[in-house]
């Protein structure tokens, strides 16, 4: 992934304005481009550069789902959600623009999601297959993804519950998102149906490793290095693997879904810029 040409991607697609719009679209800006891995447009990318080479037509999906997620974070950290007032080392959009320019943005980001793969399916040659792009993105954004979720993490809080229950919540809060960038790097770039399949397994699979780390990060990491705040699963009485299951259950889980990761990798051929990134995403430290 060309990082630099993909921020410039990010930044021309909200361009700063002077009207009535301008504090929203300043708080959007904020939180879209003030850092942040890029974790999931990296991987969407990588996906798709193994089987076509120019990575410049899919930016608009990547884009899109980096949007996406950086709505879902503006939210996470309102008063109403998790109430954090530090988000990637810097003030929370709500504490740097007020909450409810903080609410709009996480609205604007999600739309402008919307407008650019609709965009880009408009001027696509085949645009069938840019429709089940889109559907997976936006169904993994939606009530059967990411907010489905966010809203069994919320009814969880301070309660019991089963294996089956926090599974729901990792499958759906934090897999979904990764769990379709690859599928839609693989829809895209014209991998099989069998590609593609194996594709939204190794996004289920390091999707849940992804989260399992999180537990671990959010008691065993500190401010500096994780760039918001640690002890919010505790602080709001989350329901995690790490609270059911110790530190070393979760560790040697974490441990399994990496082989299982290197193994759904080791099946594409042309694999070299996916498996350094799955690499990187297994062995962080913030």
């Amino acid at each position: 992934m060309n990082h630099e040409m993909f921020e410039n991607f990010l930044s021309e697609a909200i361009p700063e304005r002077s009207g009535y719009e301008a504090p929203v679209i300043h708080a959007m800006r904020y939180s879209l481009l003030g850092g942040g891995k890029r974790v999931r447009p990296s991987l969407m990318i990588a996906a798709y550069r193994m089987f076509e080479e120019r990575e410049e037509a899919i930016y608009p999906y990547a884009a899109a789902l980096e949007m996406i997620h950086t709505y879902s974070l503006i939210h996470d950290d309102l008063p109403a959600m998790d109430d954090d007032d530090l988000r990637r080392g810097r003030p929370s959009c709500h504490i740097a623009h007020g909450e409810a320019n903080a609410i709009l943005a996480g609205d604007g980001l999600l739309n402008q999601a919307m407008e650019l793969v609709v965009a880009a399916g408009l001027s696509a040659e085949e645009p069938k297959t840019s429709l089940r792009a889109a559907r997976s993105l936006f169904t993994a954004a939606g009530i059967q993804g990411m907010i489905g979720g966010q809203t069994a993490d919320l009814l969880f809080e301070g309660k019991e519950a089963k294996e089956n229950d926090l599974l729901f919540i990792h499958q759906k809060k934090t897999a979904a998102l990764i769990r379709t960038a690859l599928e839609v790097g693989g829809i895209l770039g014209g991998a099989s149906e069998k590609e593609c399949e194996t594709l939204k397994k190794l996004g289920e699979v390091i999707g849940y490793a992804f989260q399992l780390q999180d537990d671990l990060l959010d008691v065993f990491s500190t401010v500096e290095e994780l760039g918001k705040p640690i002890g919010s699963d505790k602080k709001n009485e989350k329901l995690t693997f790490l609270k059911l299951y110790g530190v070393e259950q979760t560790k040697e889980t974490i441990r399994d879904l990496f082989v299982q990761a290197d193994e759904l990798v080791s099946s594409f051929g042309n694999n070299e810029e996916l498996q350094t990134i799955v690499n990187e995403m297994l062995n962080r430290r913030s």
